[in-house]
């Protein structure tokens, strides 16, 4: 199952644990997240689900953002299967309401351990994501 990856967009722009990716507070922000299964068989189905949280740096995360950030649609995408050498793109938008540095955990859930999805997709690094107030923002 080598090969297997995720490749995560926030506002059109990718994203990896080494990029900061800015946007508005109070616009809606863009998210992708595909999924490419570079595996010799189809695997699903399963479930993928955006947490966001915020990080105080001294390993407390406040996931409790229900004033601060929410999703537009649902924040779960439920997957039936992604073929062998084929993509899946889960789309949605997020809304940061509070300018702030924001962090988004990227989670896998299979009810069947009997199935395989590929490691790859459970090691995922948080995405950070910097919500400029709108005046801040145009200063730069």
């Amino acid at each position: 199952m080598l090969g297997n990856q995720v490749d995560v967009f926030v506002a059109g722009k990718p994203c990896d644990c080494d990029v900061v990716v800015e946007c508005r507070a109070g616009d809606p922000t863009s998210l992708e997240v595909k999924l490419t299964n570079q595996s010799k068989g189809t695997v699903g189905p399963f479930a993928l689900t955006v947490i966001p949280y915020q990080d105080y740096q001294n390993g407390v995360h406040n996931n409790d953002l229900g004033n601060a950030v929410t999703s537009i649609g649902s924040n779960t995408f439920y997957i039936d299967a992604v073929k062998s050498t084929e993509d899946c793109v889960c789309s949605g938008a997020l809304l940061f309401l509070y300018a702030g540095d924001y962090y988004l955990n990227i989670k896998f859930h299979d009810d069947n351990s009997n199935r395989e999805l590929p490691l790859s997709w459970f090691c995922l690094p948080s995405v950070h994501v910097r919500a400029m107030d709108p005046i801040q923002q145009a200063k730069f």
